[in-house]
């Protein structure tokens, strides 16, 4: 009569069992999808080099505008508007808003250097469409659009379209708040339009020149503000307060 096997002697079958079986799923895993696995692999190496030379392509893309915009910059300071155009339209293309956005905006200004305002005009707008501009060129264009279109407007239109640049503070407060008063007083809000130029002649972001300019339009509407404005004494602004 045979003997029971040992305990451990079980024990040492179950193993070896258990570890054909685990070596069976596992080839027999690798072989049904040996193909996908391989092929994931070779993707997901493709697509990081693919992304990995993208990046590096936009670098060195975004380096060759920046001296291209550089370049149309500097030869227009230099009056020399040859290739000016064409450089510009590239830099339209470019991947870089801000880049872009300055070869819209330096458009706009060659375009009123060869008094050509409506065209001027539209390419403002474009700037002013484009939501993935940077903000401050597209203060900068809704400033400017509206200087170029103020006499045609309505100045109800004019108050509307600069309500949010005319408020202390802002980096456009002065060319829209001057924009903004001068339309408020032809619509013969002559209080309102003196607070706001009040406000410019105070405000120190304000340049100099637009600061008098406001302060004497202030006075002219009864508010003194005359005190607020930088370089007074030398423009013998407020000489007359200090002799007396």
């Amino acid at each position: 009569m045979a003997l029971p096997p040992e305990p451990e002697h079980n024990e040492a079958f179950l193993r070896e069992v258990e570890e054909e079986y685990r070596r069976d799923q596992i080839t027999g895993f690798w072989r049904r999808w040996r193909v996908t696995i391989i092929g994931g692999v070779v993707l997901g190496l493709a697509s990081l080099g693919g992304w990995e030379y993208w990046q590096h392509n936009r670098a060195q893309q975004a380096e060759a505008d920046g001296q291209l915009l550089d370049a149309t910059l500097t030869a227009l300071g230099a009056g020399n508007f040859g290739g000016v155009t064409a450089n510009l339209a590239k830099l339209e293309q470019s991947h870089v808003a801000a880049y872009r956005a300055s070869a819209l905006m330096t458009e706009a200004a060659v375009a009123m250097a060869q008094n050509k305002q409506s065209a001027a005009i539209a390419k403002y707008a474009v700037v002013l469409a484009d939501d993935s501009l940077p903000r401050p060129f597209r203060d900068a264009a809704l400033v400017r659009q509206t200087a170029l279109e103020y006499d045609t407007m309505a100045p109800q239109a004019v108050i509307d379209r600069l309500k949010p640049l005319a408020i202390p503070g802002n980096a456009w407060f002065g060319s829209a708040g001057e924009m903004t008063a001068l339309a408020l007083v032809k619509l013969n809000k002559t209080q309102e339009a003196a607070t706001m130029f009040a406000a410019i002649a105070k405000d120190e972001q304000v340049p100099a020149s637009l600061r008098r300019r406001a302060t004497q339009m202030a006075g002219s509407l009864g508010v003194d503000a005359l005190g607020e404005v930088p370089g007074a004494e030398e423009n013998n602004v407020n000489g007359k307060d200090k002799g007396e």
